[in-house]
């Protein structure tokens, strides 16, 4: 898959059927819409692309507001690609691009900068200034644009209950990961580059990989049951693991962070590509009375989440 920063596609690759969407979570339903567009591209021979757009909007227009993303880019991209996609154009969005009208987002990108041959959205996708643009205004207007418009109902899960990035943060910010997991078809997931830190769990014997939040979305404090990969290329290699949330209360005051013990791996992670995926929350934060402790629960976590991990796989 390439990724463009911008929305000018070059000759070979104007013609494409495109899914438009924020598809923050890439949920069964956000994959619905991009499958849509894999029909159409396969059917007229032509690109299969995704637009998307960054940072997500309601950061720009929330500044304050507390970090919410479910995948940011790096994470979005690589589950994008999973889907087959060919071409990947994920638009800057900041006040200056919100102020372009319905018509002139698809005058300027969608006809002159694209050249889509189909275009596919969610019922409930809306764009451009005032979100005036709607499903129905892209089906009123393309005819005399030359593209073809596939709107993709809104899907149900299983249970009856749509699938919903909100529904989703929901359930992580109320230590339901399992629940969160039905939602998005897959364990929801942290990654990042592990980064250097005090070394207290390896002095307790239970040596932790320590990765920034960043933009993602606070889950719930607290241990759980999660799976660990480390990324090599295009491979991922899983082991069960022990994570934990939480600002280390025993220690002192420390900012929100995520470390994950790694069950039957030993080595040097420093600097390496992690990818933490949440299956279990199995407790809450606490503060002990001291690190010796901290040590016997570290234990007993870990051996609860070997349990809680035993017959479940990182990718299922």
């Amino acid at each position: 898959m390439r990724i463009f920063r911008h929305e000018r596609a070059e000759d070979a690759d104007r013609g494409a059927a495109v899914a438009i969407g924020n598809f923050d979570g890439l949920h069964p339903g956000h994959q619905a819409v991009i499958a849509a567009a894999g029909r159409a591209a396969r059917a007229a021979g032509a690109p299969h692309a995704v637009l998307t757009f960054e940072p997500h909007p309601y950061a720009v227009f929330h500044p304050a507001a507390a970090p919410f993303r479910l995948t940011p880019f790096r994470s979005k991209a690589r589950h994008i690609e999973a889907l087959g996609v060919d071409l990947l154009f994920a638009l800057h969005f900041d006040r200056e691009f919100a102020k372009r009208t319905a018509e002139q987002f698809v005058d300027d990108i969608l006809v002159r900068g694209l050249g889509a041959r189909h275009v596919v959205v969610g019922d409930d996708f809306v764009f451009g200034n005032q979100r005036r643009g709607t499903a129905e205004f892209l089906l009123k207007v393309a005819p005399a644009r030359g593209f073809a418009v596939i709107v993709v109902e809104r899907v149900m899960a299983p249970a009856g209950e749509i699938y919903s990035s909100t529904r989703i943060r929901e359930h992580l910010t109320s230590a339901r990961p399992r629940e969160a997991a039905k939602l998005l078809g897959r364990w929801w997931e942290i990654d990042g580059r592990v980064e250097h830190d005090t070394g207290v769990g390896k002095d307790l014997g239970y040596p932790t990989a320590n990765l920034p939040l960043a933009d993602y979305l606070r889950p719930a404090s607290g241990i759980y049951a999660a799976f660990a990969g480390i990324e090599d290329g295009k491979r991922t290699d899983w082991f069960p693991a022990a994570a934990y949330v939480g600002t280390r209360p025993t220690l002192g005051a420390y900012p929100l962070g995520l470390e994950a013990y790694l069950i039957d791996f030993a080595g040097d992670l420093y600097g390496r590509h992690l990818r933490v995926a949440l299956v279990e929350h199995l407790r809450p934060d606490a503060a002990f009375a001291g690190l010796e402790a901290l040590k016997v629960q570290i234990g007993d976590d870990i051996a609860q989440a070997r349990r809680a991990l035993a017959g479940e796989k990182p990718e299922p």
